[in-house]
C-alpha cells in the first residue's frame, strides 16, 4: 500500500486581468476541475467580480507547481501567496474545485488586505457564507 504523501496548503490572492469578462471565470474551474483531480489537489476558488481567493490543498510538489502555473496564467493578475504551510487534514474532502461567487466586494477586499495566518482563518471564517458550487 502506497502511502498519501504529505499533504501541504497556499492560500494565494489576486485580480482578474483588466477588460476580461468577469464569465473567464467559469472557464478557469471548469479547466481547474480536471486537471486538479488528475494531482489530488482540492480547494475553494472565491470571486468577487474582481477579486480572486483560492485555497488548494493537495501534494506539496503538485501544489506548488500549480501555483507556478497560476502566477503566469495572464488571466490573473497581483498573484500573492498569502500563505503557505503543512497541513494535517483536507478540508475540501467532499468535493475537488469549489466555486463560491462573494455578493459585493467588501468580503474579499477584507480578505485581500490581510498576510499569512490571518488570511487564512479569515476566509475559512467566511465559508459559511458562500454558496459553493462544487
Amino acid at each position: 500500500m502506497t502511502e498519501e504523501p504529505a499533504l501541504h496548503e497556499v492560500f494565494y490572492c489576486s485580480m482578474l486581468t483588466q477588460d476580461l469578462p468577469p464569465a473567464t471565470v467559469g472557464s478557469i474551474v471548469t479547466q481547474a476541475r480536471a486537471r486538479n483531480a488528475q494531482h489530488s489537489i482540492t480547494g475553494l476558488l472565491v470571486f468577487d467580480g474582481m477579486r480572486f481567493c483560492q485555497h488548494l490543498e493537495g501534494p506539496q510538489r503538485a501544489v506548488e507547481t500549480l501555483m507556478e502555473r497560476i502566477a503566469q496564467d495572464p488571466r490573473h493578475t497581483s498573484v500573492r501567496v498569502v500563505y503557505r504551510g503543512p497541513l494535517a487534514a483536507r478540508r475540501y474532502s467532499g468535493f475537488g474545485m469549489g466555486l463560491a461567487e462573494s455578493e459585493g466586494p467588501d468580503l474579499m477586499a477584507g480578505v485581500h488586505a490581510l498576510e499569512g495566518e490571518a488570511a487564512l482563518k479569515h476566509f475559512l471564517a467566511l465559508q459559511p457564507s458562500f454558496d459553493i458550487n462544487a
